[in-house]
C-alpha cells in the first residue's frame, strides 16, 4: 500500500514538473506529437484520483482519550483531530471523559486492548495516568500527551507533548495585568485537580507585581455559581480589582459577577469561545490567552500517523508548543471569523 501511495505522489509530482517545464523549449518533435489537452486533463484527473485513494484506505486507528467535555473549547480540538484524521484518511477515536480520572484510565485501557497505532491524551491528572501511559508504551503503542502534561510527558517516555507551558501562558497573563495597573488578581477556576489549570494561576503569580488570590470557584456547567462565587469573592475583599479566568467561560461570567457586586475589573481569559469575543469586542474583557487548541488535535494525529507509516518523532525531548498567543481588542475581529469556522 505504502508502494503505491508514493508511487502517486511521484505521478502527481511528474505532471507538476511536465506543466513547469523545468524552463527548457520542447523539441519540436515533441511539440507536433503532445496529445491533446482533453486527453492532458483526462491523464491528470486519473493521476490525481490515484494519488487520495489509497491513503483514504489505509488501515490506522489513533484514540483520543481526553478529560474533555462538549464544551466551547474541546470541541475545536476534537475538530482538530477529525479533520487531521479525515485529511489522512485514517480512524480517529474521540474518548472524552468529562474530568473524571477513572473515566480516563479505563479508556486508556480501552485503546491498548484494542492494539491502537497511537494514543493522545491529556494528563490534566497525571498520577491517575501515568502508569496507564507506560502500559501504553511497554505495550508496544506510541504515546503524544496534549493540552496538559508538558512536565510530565518526557519522563513518562512519550514520544512528544502538543500544547503550550501552562507556567509559560500564565506569566504572559500576569504581564499583561501588570500593564493593565491591576494590584490584586483573582485566579479563578473551573476545575480542580487540574495540573494545568494550576500552573497558570502559578505562572500568573510569578510575574504579576501585585498579589494573587486562587480560588475554585464552581464548574462550567454551573455558571450561577460561578458568578455568584466571583460576586462573593469581590464582596468579601475590595481590593480585588482583577480576576483571570484560566478558562472561557469564567471570565465571561467575571463580568457579571463584577455587574453585581458594582465593581469596575480588570478581566482576562484563557481559551476563546463566542461569548469571550463577543465580551472582548464589547470592552469588557481585556484579553484572553490562546493556545490555538485546533493545532492540539490536528497535529496530534499528524504526528501519530508520521510515527506509525514513517517512525519520524518530533519536538527533540521538548514540547511541541501552540501557544501562548493573545486575543485583545487589536485582534479580535479576525479571530472572531475564525471562531465561526469553528477553527479557534
Amino acid at each position: 500500500m505504502h508502494r503505491i501511495r508514493w508511487a502517486a505522489v511521484f505521478a502527481v509530482l511528474a505532471l507538476v514538473f511536465a506543466a513547469c517545464g523545468g524552463g527548457e523549449e520542447a523539441a519540436p518533435e515533441e511539440a507536433t506529437t503532445a496529445p491533446p489537452a482533453t486527453e492532458a486533463a483526462a491523464a491528470a484527473t486519473e493521476a490525481t484520483e490515484v494519488a487520495v485513494t489509497p491513503t483514504q484506505s489505509m488501515d490506522l486507528t489513533f484514540h483520543m482519550v481526553t478529560h474533555s467535555d462538549d464544551g466551547v473549547f474541546w470541541s475545536v480540538v476534537k475538530k482538530g483531530a477529525q479533520d487531521a484524521a479525515d485529511a489522512l484518511g485514517v480512524e480517529m477515536v474521540w474518548s472524552p471523559s468529562s474530568n473524571d480520572p477513572e473515566k480516563q484510565v479505563q479508556d486508556m485501557q480501552a485503546a491498548v486492548a484494542s492494539a491502537s497505532d497511537g494514543i493522545g491524551v491529556s494528563l490534566a491528572n497525571p498520577e491517575a495516568l501515568g502508569s496507564e501511559v507506560q502500559a501504553a508504551i511497554a505495550a508496544g503503542i506510541p504515546v503524544i500527551t496534549l493540552n496538559s502534561g508538558s512536565n510530565q510527558f518526557k519522563e513518562l517516555g512519550a514520544v512528544t507533548h502538543v500544547g503550550q507551558t501552562e507556567i509559560v501562558a500564565g506569566e504572559g497573563a500576569g504581564e499583561f495585568f501588570n500593564g493593565l495597573g491591576a494590584g490584586k488578581v483573582l485566579c479563578a477556576q473551573q476545575e480542580q485537580g487540574n495540573i494545568g489549570l494550576e500552573e497558570r494561576c502559578q505562572g500568573l503569580a510569578a510575574t504579576f507585581n501585585g498579589e494573587v488570590v486562587t480560588q475554585f470557584i464552581g464548574l462550567d456547567s454551573e455558571p450561577e455559581t460561578q458568578i455568584n462565587t466571583i460576586a462573593a469573592a469581590l464582596q468579601a475583599d475590595s481590593a480585588i480589582d482583577g480576576v483571570l479566568g484560566v478558562g472561557p467561560n469564567v471570565a465571561v461570567r467575571a463580568v457579571e459577577a463584577g455587574n453585581q457586586a458594582g465593581r469596575d475589573l480588570s478581566i482576562g481569559g484563557f481559551d476563546i469561545s463566542n461569548d469571550l469575543i463577543a465580551a472582548i469586542e464589547a470592552g469588557d474583557v481585556n484579553f484572553t490567552v490562546d493556545q490555538q487548541q485546533y493545532l492540539q488535535g490536528y497535529l496530534t494525529i499528524v504526528f501519530l500517523f508520521l510515527n506509525a507509516t514513517n517512525l519520524n518523532t518530533v519536538g527533540g525531548g521538548l514540547p511541541v508548543l501552540t501557544g501562548p498567543g493573545f486575543v485583545t481588542t487589536d485582534n479580535v475581529g479576525q479571530v472572531k471569523a475564525l471562531v465561526d469556522q469553528g477553527t479557534r
